[in-house]
């Protein structure tokens, strides 16, 4: 039976779930970067939710800032839930009466669809999102849910992925079999324009380029693999390339090849957006309300 592209994407995340943690050194950085932005926000959430938490790797970012504050991870596969339990509990004796001592509320784990987010409306202050959601199969839907969970005056912080991200692995696979092998992102300008349709307010979008390399085409598939970021496509080339058409990859991709490395460019968007006024409803559709005054006549 063939796989809905939902389906393939929860299926990745399950099968890295072990190896995820290991191989997300740029998905720590970026929530390291994403963490920057909350220095400015004027705001002391009393409910958190972790959208696309993975194995937890933004607990820790998210309780130094908020200890106080309850903390709900979300993630579309069990097994990564799993690896988030060992975020949650400190490792040693002492960490773990520490967490006592300070009544740091438990963290509360839901498996769940960011596009069907089973959380009731207005019940968080703070939504983190941290490289998630490039993976929706409908980013207005799933905006609109997460505006939807938000109360007044909460907050959106998000990272993701733009278009010009694996730019070098996507060229040296051009013209190799026909196929799509990189996942296409989108720009954050229609992100913007996405948030203001889904009910959000004063969206404020940044952009940066990280260069990470390596040494070989195979460590840079490696560390993909480990993150669980295959290529989730319909219309992908189903089962393994070749021997020829991994050697004309590899030839293809040496081409970028600078100071004895390997580059892999990924194109780190960054947005936050309010809660703004209850002037839409939960399908993207404005709300105008139209008051009507009558006015009495009086005689003289």
């Amino acid at each position: 039976m063939d796989m809905t592209v939902k389906q393939l994407i929860r299926r990745s995340f399950e099968r890295a779930a072990p190896t995820y943690e290991a191989a997300a050194s740029l998905q720590k950085e970026i929530a390291r970067r994403l963490d920057d932005h909350l220095e400015e926000m004027r705001i002391e959430p009393k409910r958190i939710l972790d959208a696309g938490c993975g194995p937890g790797i933004a607990f820790d970012l998210l309780r130094a800032r908020y200890p106080q504050a309850e903390l709900i991870g979300l993630d579309l596969a069990h097994a990564m839930l799993r690896q988030a339990r060992g975020h949650a509990v400190p490792p040693t004796l002492f960490g773990r009466l520490a967490k006592l001592w300070q009544s740091v509320p438990d963290v509360r784990y839901v498996c769940g669809d960011i596009e069907a987010l089973p959380l009731a409306k207005g019940s968080v202050d703070l939504i983190w999102s941290n490289l998630a959601l490039q993976w929706a199969t409908d980013l207005p839907g799933a905006l609109r849910q997460l505006r939807r969970a938000l109360r007044p005056d909460g907050l959106l912080l998000f990272s993701t992925f733009g278009p010009d991200t694996l730019k070098e692995l996507r060229a040296a696979f051009a013209g190799l079999d026909g196929h799509n092998h990189v996942n296409r992102f989108i720009d954050m300008h229609d992100i913007g324009d996405t948030l203001m349709h889904a009910g959000f307010a004063h969206p404020v979008m940044e952009m940066e380029l990280i260069t990470v390399t390596y040494a070989d085409l195979k460590g840079v598939l490696r560390e993909l693999k480990g993150i669980g970021a295959h290529t989730v496509l319909e219309g992908g080339r189903p089962g393994l390339m070749g021997r020829r058409e991994w050697q004309r990859l590899s030839q293809n991709y040496e081409r970028f090849r600078r100071e004895g490395r390997l580059p892999a460019t990924f194109e780190v968007v960054y947005g936050h957006a309010w809660a703004g006024r209850e002037d839409r409803r939960e399908d993207g559709r404005q709300v105008i309300e139209f008051r009507i005054q009558q006015r009495k006549a009086g005689l003289r």
